[in-house]
């Protein structure tokens, strides 16, 4: 924990676009690297004993040989670029799959590059010149809320495995964790029905009322195909007269006493309402959602329970 403290308060926090310096880049010999000293040392020691030529010759063909993969396990890492390309919402317990962007600028080709984060690694992947390569990341999450990656590092022990090369960045990058949804969630609130007061985008087909434009969530049984071959523009059909139903899902109404047992319930909820395109409403101590379905719907309610911050009132 020191010597992490030492190299952020060294380093300072990352931009989500950073390139690696030679500065920045730490080498250690390995296991393998080790041994290989000690081996060419007592190969070195023989040779000046016995004075024989062609030992001295050996032993100097396997330091320099040393020496050059010293530098070269260095060069590997440096004049590399990473880039934050973001990460998707998950609900607690799965792992989070932060994605980190790596291009190779230079000329030469970069091998055996992998990063990694406690117990956690990527796969080791090749980057040629010019080549920029998505590098993933899965961290564990374990509660609801932002998940923070304040730090994560990059290696390689290319080449012959004699050194250890890697760089520490402290890009602070985070991800949303959705309360994860209860198996055993009771039964939701009974669906009220409307009849035919209103007209509605996915469902109900007593009397067609026009077209719209197309919005993410419409469903695609509605699309107007053939008014997006004559025109190239997707639109969705609308009815009227539909009896519509809908869901109000209230954080207040849940018996269970513990605040997470209810946010999981009602992640359970919003889950089931949403395969079936049912609307759907969410009630909280300080927020409410109207009645609504599609990803929007889904994602700002999911989001609201995420970050809530309060217990029943």
């Amino acid at each position: 924990m020191r010597v992490r403290r030492w190299a952020r308060k060294r380093q300072g926090v990352d931009d989500t676009t950073t390139r690696l310096r030679p500065g920045r880049v730490y080498i250690l010999p390995t296991g393998v690297g080790f041994i290989f000293g000690l081996m060419t040392f007592a190969m070195l020691l023989g040779s000046m004993n016995y004075n024989n030529n062609l030992s001295f010759v050996l032993t100097f063909l396997l330091i320099g040989i040393g020496f050059v993969a010293m530098h070269q396990c260095q060069r590997n890492l440096v004049g590399l670029e990473l880039t934050f390309a973001g990460t998707d919402p998950v609900f607690a317990g799965q792992s989070m799959r932060f994605r980190i962007a790596i291009t190779n600028q230079s000329r030469n080709a970069r091998f055996g590059i992998r990063i990694y984060h406690d117990k956690t690694e990527s796969d080791v992947h090749d980057l040629q010149p010019g080549e920029s390569r998505i590098f993933t990341l899965p961290i564990v999450t374990s509660r609801r809320g932002w998940m923070r990656l304040d730090r994560f590092g990059i290696r390689t022990l290319f080449p012959f495995e004699l050194f250890r090369s890697w760089a520490w960045l402290h890009m602070d990058l985070g991800g949303l964790v959705y309360p994860a949804p209860s198996d055993n969630a009771p039964e939701p609130p009974p669906t009220r029905v409307a009849h035919g007061h209103r007209q509605h985008d996915a469902r109900g087909e007593e009397d067609f009322a026009g077209l719209k434009r197309y919005s993410e969530g419409d469903s695609p049984r509605h699309v107007a195909w053939k008014a997006y071959a004559r025109s190239g523009q997707m639109l969705s059909k609308q009815f009227a007269g539909a009896d519509t139903s809908s869901q109000w899902f209230d954080f207040e109404g849940i018996a269970a006493l513990d605040v997470e047992e209810r946010l999981s319930i009602l992640t359970r909820w919003i889950i089931d309402a949403d395969r079936t395109l049912e609307d759907y409403g969410l009630r909280l101590p300080a927020t409410e959602f109207p009645p609504a379905h599609g990803d929007a719907q889904r994602r700002q309610c999911l989001e609201a329970l995420a970050l809530f911050d309060g217990g029943a009132s």
